[in-house]
């Protein structure tokens, strides 16, 4: 008998039933900025994962150990921006009553605020940390209250102040600096001040929200995304830090911006595949052999 034909993220083709972490591609980028192309990244990153290996040795363990369910992409309104984030926050309240770990890949960074919403209701006091170049805190963008550009600032409108930690942000406008000194914890540039935070929230078992665009990454190791900015981390300090995170008790989690349309030579999407990998294999869990 055939099998109908799904492809899945490599690895992850566990039952529903059985998983513990639940990934879904949010493909919209209705209120990019720059240049376009977001959209095509969960699909690439789903596609070109099979260029890559389930065995990590950076954590020795291998996708093959754990159970994890790929539910797809979820089909879009990309003429709305919040008829996207309803139909986000909806599939992100599904997989939490299911009782499993919700996985996001975009996608521009707004989809990120519809996985918030739904995990801010279950775990009251949340907060989230932030990988990204750009401190996405204006209050609007050319008047739209709904933009990348301004995510960080509406999951602000939910969590209120001490709730939304930032690393790496290296480019925004003043008034975006000058906001987050009053409301945000703003680590620019780099991961400095990670670590301490991370003992803090771990130790208190404090719910954490984990969202990371790929643009925290230098355009010289990840030129495909919408907006790059010169000056980022590489990819080993990415790893680390993403090692550093999973210590703390991380309840959702995204990635995004990639872009593929914007690096044909598939560098950048092989480095999202890869980080997509050890993400998984940091905030899974192994299976139990009976």
């Amino acid at each position: 008998m055939l099998e109908k034909n799904i492809e899945n993220f490599i690895g992850c083709d566990a039952e529903y039933e059985d998983a513990d972490i639940v990934i879904f591609g949010a493909p919209f980028d209705s209120t990019t900025s720059f240049r376009p192309g977001a959209r095509f990244g969960s699909a690439a990153i789903r596609h070109e994962s099979f260029g890559i290996e389930t065995y990590s040795p950076y954590q020795d363990k291998d996708l093959e150990d754990y159970s994890i369910y790929d539910s797809g992409d979820i089909e879009l309104c990309f003429g709305s921006a919040e008829s996207a984030l309803a139909d986000i926050e909806e599939r992100v309240q599904i997989i939490l009553d299911d009782g499993k770990k919700p996985f996001l890949i975009g996608g521009e960074h707004l989809v990120t605020l519809g996985s918030v919403r739904a995990v801010a209701k279950k775990y009251t006091d949340l907060h989230v940390i932030q990988f990204d170049a750009h401190a996405d805190l204006r209050d609007d963008y050319l008047g739209a209250k709904l933009s990348h550009a301004c995510v960080i600032r509406r999951c602000h409108d939910i969590l209120k102040d001490g709730h939304i930690h930032q690393f790496c942000i290296r480019s925004g406008e003043k008034a975006e600096f000058e906001f987050a000194k009053e409301h945000t914890d703003m680590h620019k540039f780099n991961f400095d001040g990670l670590k301490e935070l991370i003992d803090r929230l771990s130790g208190d078992n404090t719910p954490v929200y984990f969202t990371i665009d790929m643009d925290c990454l230098d355009p010289a190791y990840f030129c495909g995304t919408g907006t790059p900015e010169a000056g980022g981390v590489d990819f080993k300090q990415l790893l680390d830090a993403i090692l550093t995170v999973a210590k703390a008790n991380v309840v959702g989690f995204d990635i995004n911006e990639l872009a593929p349309n914007l690096d044909t030579s598939g560098a950048s999407t092989a480095l999202a595949c890869k980080t997509v990998r050890e993400l998984l294999l940091a905030l899974g869990e192994e299976k139990i052999n009976e």
